[in-house]
């Protein structure tokens, strides 16, 4: 049996982007993704919120890898929709993504993107859907 979470780990290592961001999987399997990107003021906009390219990143990030889970691990983003519902503040952001379907070369994923507060407590800051594609 792949451990998933393992091989999701060197993938994740591998993205350069990824490692300048400090992103963590925290989990990986069949039933989905779960991403944590700790917080840190030069990942912020003006008003002192997480910006929303880093948000977006997750978002997408964790749409992959989700629809990964299903294709395996050759795929890229296709297409995807984000909203944004409040100001990412806090120690940290946290996506969570699943399959809602998977065909054989696309799967349509969603993610959800919350604040982690100084207290622990998540609080839903933006929402996403993506198709991710099989390569080859």
């Amino acid at each position: 049996m792949i451990d998933m979470l393992a091989m999701g780990r060197q993938v994740l290592a591998m993205q350069g982007f990824s490692r300048l961001l400090g992103t963590e999987l925290i989990g990986y399997g069949p039933e989905g993704v779960e991403m944590r990107l700790p917080l840190r003021d030069d990942l912020g906009q003006q008003n002192g919120f997480a910006h929303g390219g880093v948000i977006s990143y997750l978002a997408d990030n964790a749409l992959t890898f989700a629809g990964g889970s299903s294709l395996g691990p050759a795929v890229l983003t296709a297409e995807y929709k984000i909203n944004y519902l409040r100001p990412g503040v806090g120690t940290a952001l946290v996506a969570r993504a699943t399959v809602i379907y998977a065909g054989k070369t696309s799967a349509t994923c969603r993610c959800d993107v919350f604040s982690v507060l100084d207290d622990g407590t998540e609080k839903l800051c933006a929402t996403a859907q993506g198709t991710i594609a099989k390569v080859g």
